[in-house]
C-alpha cells in the first residue's frame, strides 16, 4: 500500500515514514500543499492541515475532487470548526496530533478497507425520493422542491444511508460503521455531518436524533 505524507514537519514526518514502513506501509513525504496537488495518486492520503503555503482543507477538497483518494486528517488544531470544514471537504476520517502510530495503521487499514469495498461494488442506477428530496445516487446529486443541494462526499452517504430506510432509526454504530469503517461510540465525526446535513438542507427537523441511539430522516 502507498500513501503520501503531506507534512511540514520533518520531526514528524521523517519519523513517521519509517514507522509506517515496518507495518508495510510505503509512504510518500511532501512538505507543502501545492506538492501534494503535484504528486502521483496515492492509495491514501494523510494530510496536515496546517501547512505552509496552501491550506489544508483547500488541499482536502481539491484531492477529494480531483483524484478521489481517501484522506485522513492529520492536525493539532481542535476546533470544531476546523473538523467540521475538513470532513465537509471529503476527508473520511481524523488524528488529534499527538497520535500513536499503531492507531493510526488502524485507521488506514479502516478506511483502506471501506474504500476498497465501495469501488468493488458497481453503482446501479437509482434514485431515493422521501417527499421533496431526491437523491441521484448514480450522479450524487440531491435535490430539494427542485433546488440543488450540494453536499460533501461524507454527507452524501450520510443522507443516502438514511433514506435508504425513511422513518426508521438507524443506530450510529451502523451509520459509522457503514461510512467510516469504524464503530468508535466516541467519535463526533457522525455528529459534525449529522449538523452540517440539517444546515444544507434547511430544517433540522429533517433529521431526527435519538440521543446515544441514531438518527432517521422524516419528512418535516
Amino acid at each position: 500500500m502507498r500513501v503520501l505524507l503531506v507534512e511540514d514537519d520533518d520531526s514528524i514526518a521523517i519519523p513517521l515514514v519509517q514507522g509506517l514502513a515496518r507495518f508495510g506501509i510505503e509512504a510518500e513525504h511532501v512538505a507543502t500543499g501545492s506538492a501534494a496537488l503535484a504528486a502521483p495518486p496515492a492509495d491514501l492520503v494523510l494530510l496536515d492541515l496546517g501547512l505552509p503555503d496552501i491550506d489544508g482543507v483547500d488541499v482536502c477538497w481539491a484531492l477529494s475532487r480531483s483524484q478521489g483518494v481517501p484522506i485522513i486528517m492529520l492536525t493539532s488544531r481542535r476546533t470544531e470548526a476546523d473538523l467540521v470544514r475538513g470532513l465537509e471537504g471529503g476527508a473520511d476520517d481524523y488524528l488529534s496530533k499527538p497520535f500513536s502510530l499503531r492507531e493510526l495503521v488502524a485507521r488506514i487499514r479502516a478506511v483502506d478497507r471501506r474504500s476498497r469495498a465501495t469501488r468493488a461494488v458497481p453503482q446501479e442506477p437509482d434514485t431515493r425520493v422521501v417527499g421533496p428530496l431526491v437523491i441521484d445516487r448514480t450522479a450524487r446529486e440531491v435535490t430539494l422542491d427542485g433546488a440543488p443541494v450540494a453536499l460533501a462526499p461524507k454527507e452524501f452517504d450520510l443522507l443516502d444511508m438514511l433514506a435508504a430506510r425513511p422513518g426508521t432509526m438507524i443506530l450510529r454504530q451502523k451509520l459509522l460503521e457503514g461510512i467510516w469503517a469504524t464503530a468508535d461510540a466516541r467519535s463526533k465525526t457522525l455528529d459534525f455531518h449529522v449538523a452540517a446535513l440539517r444546515r444544507k438542507l434547511g430544517d433540522p427537523s429533517w433529521i431526527e436524533t435519538r440521543r446515544g441511539v441514531g438518527f432517521r430522516l422524516v419528512i418535516p
